[in-house]
């Protein structure tokens, strides 16, 4: 591929995923990374994008809030993953949701149903099924958190608490090999294992840039849950883990 047509191939992954590694653009495009610094450094110097910890993006948004920001990292991924949930639900559903930038794009994969019926301590997700289509949707309450709009804490968990769903979805900020699903933040742990323990089939959402990672809090061990949503396999460590819980992995094809 000729520079200038790589450079034009890495702005638009970047229009497409908001912010993505070094290392994953390279693979995206098929080259070294020793090529792609080397594209990426005369396009930082002309401030046509910024770069940031081992990743690049476009400087228009910087400006984003922290939940939009996080909506557009892995967006290609995140959608695919949407996608697939979405193909398992069914008009007159019942679905608990938590909070995440991959559970709101499932949200908008659900507005092809009618008459669904949505728990969740969302306000991004709430407004995105609310008054359309005939569903019912059921806001968790408390004070909503300023970075993502999202409802947490004793009134949430206990709220909750009160409904039995057939479909509990959460997204996940960590999965290890060891301590199974993890979070940074003790509320979102609660209120995600809480989530978990109300549907009749419970799933777990992430994209693949989540394995190996460790969390501050273990949301639950590899018991906790039913299935597993992804855009890629595992790592061997988790996919072992998984399979000894008896865990369904579903890889969702991105390319679709």
């Amino acid at each position: 591929m000729m520079v200038s047509k790589r450079r034009g191939e890495i702005t638009k992954v970047l229009q497409d995923e908001g912010t993505i590694s070094i290392s994953d653009l390279a693979q995206r495009l098929g080259v070294s990374l020793e090529t792609i610094r080397r594209d990426v450094k005369p396009l930082t110097d002309e401030g046509v994008i910024v770069r940031t910890h081992g990743a690049v993006g476009l400087p228009q948004h910087l400006g984003e809030a922290p939940f939009e920001r996080r909506m557009r990292e892995n967006a290609g991924a995140k959608r695919a993953i949407a996608r697939y949930v979405a193909s398992t639900i069914g008009n007159g559903d019942s679905i608990m949701l938590d909070t995440g930038t991959t559970t709101s794009f499932l949200a908008r994969e659900l507005l092809q149903y009618r008459n669904l019926t949505v728990v969740t301590n969302s306000s991004d997700i709430a407004r995105t099924l609310a008054t359309v289509n005939g569903n019912k949707v059921f806001m968790a309450g408390g004070e909503l958190r300023s970075d993502n709009g999202a409802a947490f804490g004793a009134l949430a968990i206990d709220f909750i608490s009160r409904f039995n769903v057939a479909h509990s979805i959460i997204s996940i900020g960590a999965v290890d090999a060891t301590h199974g699903l993890m979070d940074y933040n003790l509320e979102e742990a609660e209120f995600a294992r809480m989530v978990l323990s109300r549907g009749e089939r419970s799933v777990v959402v992430t994209d693949a840039s989540k394995f190996g990672r460790q969390g501050l809090v273990q949301v639950c061990d590899f018991t906790g849950f039913d299935e597993l949503v992804t855009d890629s396999a595992p790592p061997e460590a988790i996919v072992l883990s998984l399979g000894r819980a008896g865990i369904k992995v579903n890889i969702a094809d991105s390319s679709a």
